[in-house]
């Protein structure tokens, strides 16, 4: 990680460059905001005591970075229009070095989440972007039971409310081990999401029930059959759609695959992988109104 320190007191400035080096640390020195601007690094260590220079043009340009304040006091022009301008924490002189590392090492763990949760976000898009929902996840009012003939319906729902709603969304499959104790020891601030109601007995229901008295959670119900004590919503997918947990007739996997491959291969191949004659295909496509849209 390579730490830029802007400093115009060179001897505080070689200090703390030398001790962040004992913990493996690449650092530089500058004792100005202008010959910093272009330099490019991880971490910027700024100190808001350079007479007659503006801090906040560099923050501004570094703000997708960690800008970290260097302070003798606190007060509006040392950190409070930094911190407005992008800069991400500040830390009082004279300070320790344990305390500095502590705070770069929180904001690159931070980062880390970020990017790991973005990556996660697109992966997800991508995953469901195929499943139209007729339901504004705006107006869902928890506590709530989906019923659908398709789980993925159910977790597109429960995708969007993890981005809409500022609580925290637990993840709790019902077809797994120790689902009692998770949703006993449920923060108030906490939206269950309690996949595949199905799965349990009748006596793991009723065992179930009394323990979501009074928590906001989104159940799903891939029977179709099952009668709760809460609020319930059908929702059927309008085609039939492919399901890791069950097994497609013939015909249900040869529209699976037209529908998910038609644009990728054309008919030629398409016939060969799925082991039938053009003709044949084309009076599935006929049959099943599969023809590719224009």
């Amino acid at each position: 990680m390579k730490i830029i320190i802007i400093e115009n007191e060179l001897y505080l400035a070689q200090s703390i460059a030398a001790r962040l080096s004992e913990f493996h640390f690449e650092t530089e020195i500058y004792s100005s905001v202008k010959e910093a601007m272009e330099i490019e690094g991880d971490v910027y260590l700024l100190s808001t005591n350079l007479p007659g220079q503006n801090c906040l043009p560099l923050i501004e340009r570094h703000r997708d970075k960690n800008v970290l304040l260097m302070v003798n006091y606190i007060n509006n022009d040392t950190v409070g229009e930094p911190l407005k301008a992008g800069a991400r924490d500040y830390i009082v002189k004279p300070f320790m070095i344990e305390e500095l590392i502590r705070k770069i090492e929180h904001f690159h763990k931070f980062r880390m989440l970020q990017e790991r949760n973005r990556f996660y976000e697109a992966y997800l898009d991508r995953l469901y972007d195929g499943i139209e929902l007729e339901l504004d996840p705006e107006e869902i009012t928890l506590p709530l039971v989906i019923r659908t003939n398709y789980q993925r319906i159910a977790d597109k729902i429960a995708l969007q409310l993890n981005r809409l709603k500022k609580n925290i969304l637990a993840y709790i499959s019902l077809d797994e081990a120790g689902w009692a104790d998770k949703l006993d020891k449920l923060g108030r601030e906490t939206i269950a999401y309690l996949p595949h109601l199905e799965k349990l007995k009748k006596g793991e229901r009723e065992k179930l029930y009394p323990l979501l008295e009074g928590k906001r959670f989104l159940m799903s119900d891939n029977s179709g059959e099952i009668e709760t004590p809460f609020p319930t919503l059908t929702l059927t997918a309008r085609e039939k759609l492919y399901d890791q947990e069950e097994i497609l007739t013939i015909d249900e996997y040869v529209q699976y695959i037209v529908r998910t491959f038609q644009y990728k291969f054309p008919d030629t191949e398409l016939s060969k992988k799925l082991g039938i004659s053009r003709k044949s295909l084309w009076e599935k496509r006929k049959k099943y109104d599969l023809f590719k849209k224009k």
